[in-house]
């Protein structure tokens, strides 16, 4: 469902803090610039509360949230810059289409992909986030022992995705038709997602990392 156009979140982009404006100048310069050791790159952020409460949970890791709705960017930039407390979150406010563009080879230690856009009808399925053309990207910017975690409640999506995965270098660690059957304290629970369990729906979960690394 594509979101309403919230006009004060568009407007807030322009003097966000936590924002960064032209991300291919900070390219292979990430973890200096967060003054980390991992680097978490979540694509495709929405309102912002996975990878703000993750960097809460996790402060001496470097958390880059990436939206390319502006209302949607507006709003996690604003909770950004209020609630952010560490300065190791910073938004990209982009589409991810040429994500190597902003991040060196091997530099990012985590993709998460949560919740993604499924693009249900087959002529859109270049457009996951989990096709081909994204996840040889994501092999690139991958660090040696760099994963992708992936959750969504969408069956088809998660059924599409293995078969990517598989067919593109990629080795699985992980898979969870269910995930929060179990206390899986070590990955916060946004309320996007607690809406979910709530109504009953599995959360499928799977996490890779190329093979042979």
């Amino acid at each position: 469902m594509r979101m309403r156009k919230v006009k004060w979140a568009v407007d807030y982009l322009e003097q966000a803090t936590h924002l960064v404006a032209q991300p291919t100048l900070n390219k292979g310069k990430w973890k200096d610039i967060l003054e980390c050791k991992d680097l978490h790159v979540e694509i495709g952020c929405g309102k912002g509360n996975y990878s703000l409460f993750m960097s809460e949970k996790y402060p001496e890791d470097g958390y880059i949230a990436i939206e390319k709705n502006e209302s949607a960017a507006g709003i996690a930039a604003k909770k950004f810059d209020e609630q952010c407390e560490n300065g190791r979150l910073l938004l990209i406010f982009d589409d991810a289409e040429e994500i190597i563009s902003w991040f060196d080879e091997k530099e990012v230690d985590v993709i998460h992909l949560n919740f993604s856009d499924p693009w249900p009808k087959k002529r859109y399925a270049k457009r996951r986030l989990s096709n081909g053309k994204f996840l040889e990207q994501y092999k690139t910017i991958l660090s040696e022992k760099g994963q992708i975690q992936m959750k969504t409640d969408n069956s088809q999506l998660f059924e599409y995705s293995l078969i990517e995965f598989q067919n593109n270098g990629f080795e699985m660690i992980e898979v969870s038709v269910d995930y929060r059957r179990d206390v899986h304290d070590e990955d916060v629970m946004t309320e996007y997602e607690q809406k979910f369990v709530e109504q009953g729906h599995p959360i499928y979960r799977c996490v890779w990392k190329i093979k042979g690394e």
